[in-house]
């Protein structure tokens, strides 16, 4: 395992700041959440992940794994963590080539066994609203206890599903670890995530007939209410919205985007050809078109209220300032 040190901190003022360990943390969304935790001058981070940290200015110690049997327990044995956030899957391949399977190399079980073991007092799991899934049937404002119906098809979401389905079955039996699961709405920004990725593209395909409305949340607004569940010893799942909703074609032309209407019957094949995955397309591939074709047909939006009274969080920018951080 190897080791650098992005922070500027000095070792004495480190141990008297309480230790957070953010796994995953080779990530864009690992630099954010580090550098809001840095703004507090409360925390000392702690980054696990597996391979490179890409910026090594960011704001934490990180630790490499460079393997997936590597001990994550030895990172909470040695420097007495009071808390542990594993960033889940927010961010998803644009290239079927990218390594998707992080949560190979850093299970999530193994991380909360492993903080059992070494007494940590709190643990955030970022999950997200996805995972209830679009349907035709769907409540307007889904709440935290709606079942969970995503599609496994897609290697991203099925790594999401079950990191929180294994977050939610540690929370109900464990009492000694404050277990927070955050499940956000589509985050918008420079990270990878599956909804920035489909609207970078130049010409976004769209089903042919059909104008969802969407739930949006800047990334910045991720790493700040990740600092609010943080600061509260509160258990429990809770849904994150941004500051409202959406229609998919209100999104696309504030982006100045030009639509490509998909008629659903030949949504399949088209879609891939849309988004250059014609040819060798494999069902990997033919998953996350599928995916995304039914985010952008049916409705999954979430009510956010119980992260508003319980972890005080509000966001703190706009619809359009969510939309344009994908550019």
């Amino acid at each position: 395992m190897s080791s650098g040190n992005g922070s500027a901190v000095e070792p004495a003022a480190r141990l008297a700041r309480s230790r957070v360990v953010i796994t995953r943390a080779n990530g864009h969304m690992a630099r954010l959440v580090a550098e809001r935790l840095g703004r507090l001058q409360q925390y000392h981070v702690v980054g696990i992940g597996a391979g490179r940290l890409p910026d090594p200015s960011a704001a934490m110690e990180y630790h490499q794994l460079d393997s997936p049997v590597d001990p994550v327990g030895a990172i909470l044995r040695h420097r007495d963590v009071e808390a542990v956030i594993d960033l889940g899957a927010p961010e998803a391949p644009d290239r079927l080539g990218d390594d998707s399977r992080v949560h190979d190399a850093l299970d999530t079980a193994r991380l909360l066994d492993a903080c059992v073991t070494h007494s940590v007092r709190k643990v955030i799991v970022l999950s997200s609203a996805s995972v209830y899934g679009p349907r035709p049937e769907n409540t307007q404002f889904l709440r935290e206890d709606a079942p969970l119906r995503a599609s496994p098809a897609y290697a991203w979401m099925r790594d999401t599903i079950d990191i929180d389905a294994a977050a939610s079955s540690f929370m109900q039996t464990t009492t000694d670890i404050a277990v927070t699961i955050l499940r956000p709405v589509h985050i918008l920004g420079r990270l990878r995530s599956a909804a920035s990725n489909y609207l970078r593209r130049p010409i976004i395909p769209t089903l042919l007939g059909f104008d969802p409305m969407m739930q949006v949340i800047h990334e910045q607004d991720v790493a700040e209410v990740i600092a609010c569940a943080l600061s509260r010893d509160t258990r429990g799942i809770y849904n994150v919205t941004g500051p409202g909703q959406i229609p998919l074609s209100v999104i696309i032309r504030e982006l100045g985007r030009r639509r490509m209407p998909i008629p659903h019957l030949l949504a399949g094949p088209l879609w891939r050809l849309a988004v250059g995955r014609a040819g060798k397309a494999d069902r990997s591939r033919a998953g996350d078109s599928m995916l995304e074709a039914d985010f952008v047909r049916f409705v999954c939006m979430v009510d956010g209220s119980r992260a508003r009274a319980e972890l005080g969080f509000q966001p703190r920018f706009g619809l359009r300032e969510s939309i344009r951080a994908v550019d």
